[in-house]
């Protein structure tokens, strides 16, 4: 457990002015005891107590206005703030970020040298912007330190510079000073071989004066190439501090949209063509049996009637 300069002197000044409101009433109370009582030594004791009271009342009442107002500033001038307290041990890996050597390679991509030495944000970002409040420009940041966690400290876990995909949510933690409340910061989260953005991360200052923080950045699976990449941070318009880390290894494939595929088995719904059956319905055709009645009239010679007529000769 730790308080910052910050926080302990808002406590030393709302200390302050809890005990002069004690020392107040206890003052009060003791002239009013005093003015009571019959005894001339008893009364004026009391009353010298009281007013006793009174005057530490009133010494405390200054010296919570002036650990208001003063306090913090004289502390800055003889405790200067250091920019990295714990965390720079760690940022001793940056001998890995002598790397950049690979980030000369962006003159080639981008002749114009404001890109590289000066980051500036464009009209895009400075629309997203909210705050009215004038940033100061002597506030500080550390170079951020990166990590895929960070504990109740705000400290990066296992922080590190070099990340495999896929590589998820990245967050990126660094100590601040003399920041005002409600001016406007942004950190920028590049690709610096295309100067790509891969996640903007701008709002009003919600911090103290100084402390930690950090700034996150969670893109798509797929726009994590392998390379080298960065993160500006500015203090309104005004560039501040920047690290780099690098990704290696391909991302993941976006494997899922084979799944529409399975869309095809709507083409087999073809299957009522099949109800071409009915043309099967000619089966009235077995109607033929109906012709086998005509083998009936073959039963009708009944010509024996001839020899009738052969009778009739006889008669002479």
């Amino acid at each position: 457990m730790y308080l910052d300069i910050n926080t302990t002197t808002q406590t030393a000044f709302f200390l302050s002015i809890l005990g002069a409101f004690l020392s107040l009433m206890m003052g009060i109370r003791l002239i009013s005891r005093g003015s009571k009582l019959m005894f001339f030594r008893k009364r004026q004791e009391f009353i010298a107590r009281g007013w006793r009271y009174i005057l530490v009342a009133m010494f405390l009442a200054v010296s919570s206005f002036f650990l208001r107002e003063y306090a913090e500033p004289v502390i800055y001038i003889f405790f200067k703030p250091s920019v990295t307290p714990s965390i720079t041990p760690s940022i001793t890996l940056t001998p890995t970020i002598t790397l950049t050597p690979t980030i000369t390679f962006t003159p080639t991509i981008t002749n114009t040298p404001s890109i590289s030495p000066t980051p500036f944000l464009s009209d895009e970002i400075l629309d997203l912007f909210k705050s009215k409040t004038t940033p100061n420009p002597n506030a500080i940041f550390s170079e951020p330190q990166f990590a895929k966690t960070l504990d109740v400290n705000i400290q990066p876990v296992n922080p590190n510079t070099t990340f495999s995909n896929p590589v998820g949510k990245l967050y990126a933690a660094f100590s601040y000073d003399k920041m005002e409340t409600n001016s406007q910061w942004t950190a920028l989260w590049v690709r610096t071989e295309d100067q790509e953005i891969m996640c903007v991360d701008t709002r009003p200052w919600d911090g103290n004066t100084g402390g930690y923080g950090y700034s996150t950045c969670e893109a798509a699976a797929d726009k994590w190439l392998p390379g080298t990449y960065e993160i500006d941070i500015f203090v309104g318009t005004v560039f501040n501090t920047r690290a780099y880390f690098s990704v290696k290894g391909l991302p993941p494939t976006a494997t899922f949209t084979q799944t529409p595929t399975y869309t095809q088995t709507a083409t087999y719904t073809p299957k009522p063509t099949l109800t071409p059956q009915p043309s099967a319905t000619p089966q009235m055709t077995n109607t033929q049996p109906v012709t086998a009645t005509v083998a009936v009239d073959l039963t009708l010679p009944p010509s024996p009637s001839v020899t009738v007529s052969a009778t009739r000769e006889m008669t002479p």
